[in-house]
């Protein structure tokens, strides 16, 4: 949609203002509200600025100080929508749209550290193979009564019966039910966004659902997680309730994850490049595992960002810890689900609810890319618990930054100047994280020792 189009759509619905969204490092929108008419008569212009440290902002929201890679002048980028993914915003009184933009320098070069850019970057290496990435992800996210003190830890939501849900309820309809308001105003956000979303179940934590999405592109797929969030958040503050995508917002409870399913087709006849003429799992494929397995560690950063990621990847809470592979098999990190060939594929179940899309689903695409191209093995494959085996996976994001910072393949893949002002925005955001004194240690420190 573009030009008379683009300008049809706003007339159509009667829009007054326009939310030119980005997603920055953490997956946060950001970005600026323009009315209607201004972002009309501002397409094909580069007159949408900002400054390109946007990218070095943490989650904090504060600016990573002494960034190397962004110009310390504060060089100006502009912003160009994608006018596939504008939607009406459904939650104001006012006609307001969203559209999703890509950040240019003035020179029109693509800005190649936003997120957006390094998924499109890895596409463009399947792409150069004659290849085409299939995904399709799995988020998990907790309903939690409104909490406006930090100190205070999180209880579930009371529901429809009036009581809160005292422990989990895996796959409890009933359960579900309880939030049947919150769901109903979530799946009418999904509508006018255009998200394509397919089953909601709850899941194994209290007022833990999981959304499945249906497979598709992957810069589509990663545009309706990030639009999603969104809706999802504001559809639960209706109701008087937050909804929070963090990998581990209970004690004593599973983590929030974002399974990613992703298999690989030719470019040319969109047939599944995973199996072979009888069906079976080919050397692609235990190619791509294996270089998943190999590069997971490099990964880490992206697929779990936080210092709360790592809470959830511990033994016997739906999570992995470790880098093995199995078929049917929920204790591995690389599952292979039973499917069809068209459909073979495998599941990253690494990467935290937590995520930024982007960014996760391009450096699990990445490691499978890497492992195709070098023609990696695989392990053997896993039966039964792979808790027996040892704790492989990072077990905190310094050592998980680490590992991104030795692994060159893998930096290369993701573009190396990306690399280096992530690391330097989660760097800024562990310095931070160091100086709070937590409960633990007020708790068994303070008159103990």
């Amino acid at each position: 949609m573009a030009g008379k189009k683009l300008e049809s759509f706003l007339e159509k619905n009667g829009v007054e203002e326009v939310e030119c969204l980005i997603p920055d490092m953490g997956g946060i929108a950001r970005g600026k509200i323009i009315p209607a008419a201004k972002f009309v008569s501002g397409m094909g212009t580069r007159g949408l600025r900002m400054p390109e440290e946007i990218f070095t902002l943490t989650v904090t929201g504060r600016y990573a100080p002494d960034a190397t890679v962004t110009d310390p002048a504060g060089t100006d980028i502009y912003l160009r929508p994608d006018t596939k993914t504008i939607r009406m915003v459904p939650w104001y009184d006012e006609p307001t749209a969203q559209v999703i933009c890509d950040c240019h320098y003035l020179n029109d070069t693509p800005v190649d550290i936003a997120p957006r850019a390094v998924l499109r970057r890895v596409l463009d290496l399947y792409a150069g193979q004659g290849w085409r990435p299939v995904i399709a992800p799995e988020l998990e996210f907790y309903l939690v009564a409104k909490n406006t003190d930090p100190d205070n830890p999180l209880e579930p939501p009371v529901g429809q019966s009036g009581r809160r849900e005292a422990g989990g309820q895996a796959y409890g309809v009933d359960a579900v039910n309880e939030f049947e308001a919150i769901v109903e105003h979530i799946y009418g956000y999904c509508e006018p966004h255009g998200i394509d979303i397919g089953t909601l179940s709850h899941e194994s934590g209290p007022a833990q659902l999981e959304i499945n999405f249906n497979h598709g592109d992957p810069m589509e797929l990663a545009d309706q997680v990030f639009l999603f969030k969104r809706a999802v958040r504001r559809a639960a503050l209706n109701h008087n309730v937050f909804a929070t995508f963090m990998a581990k917002p209970h004690e004593g409870e599973p983590g929030s994850a974002m399974h990613v399913h992703q298999s690989v087709v030719n470019a040319k006849n969109g047939k599944n490049v995973f199996a072979g003429r009888t069906g079976k799992e080919n050397r692609l494929f235990m190619s791509h595992i294996a270089g998943l397995q190999r590069y997971m560690g490099a990964a880490m950063p992206f697929l779990a960002p936080n210092v709360n990621s790592y809470r959830r990847l511990v033994p016997f809470a739906d999570a992995p810890t470790n880098v093995h592979w199995g078929r049917d098999n929920r204790t591995v990190s690389l599952r292979v689900p039973s499917a069809d060939r068209q459909a073979m594929r495998v599941e990253n179940r690494v990467p935290g609810a937590d995520a930024n899309p982007y960014l996760a689903i391009a450096a699990s695409l990445a490691a499978g890319y890497l492992g195709m191209t070098e023609r990696l093995k695989p392990g053997a494959a896993v039966e039964g618990s792979a808790y027996r085996y040892a704790h492989t996976l990072p077990l905190h994001l310094g050592e998980a930054l680490s590992k991104l910072n030795y692994t060159k393949p893998f930096k290369q893949a993701m573009g190396e100047r990306f690399v280096d002002a992530y690391q330097e925005v989660k760097e800024f955001e562990m310095e931070q994280y160091r100086k709070v004194i937590s409960s633990w240690e007020r708790e068994f420190l303070l008159l103990n020792v």
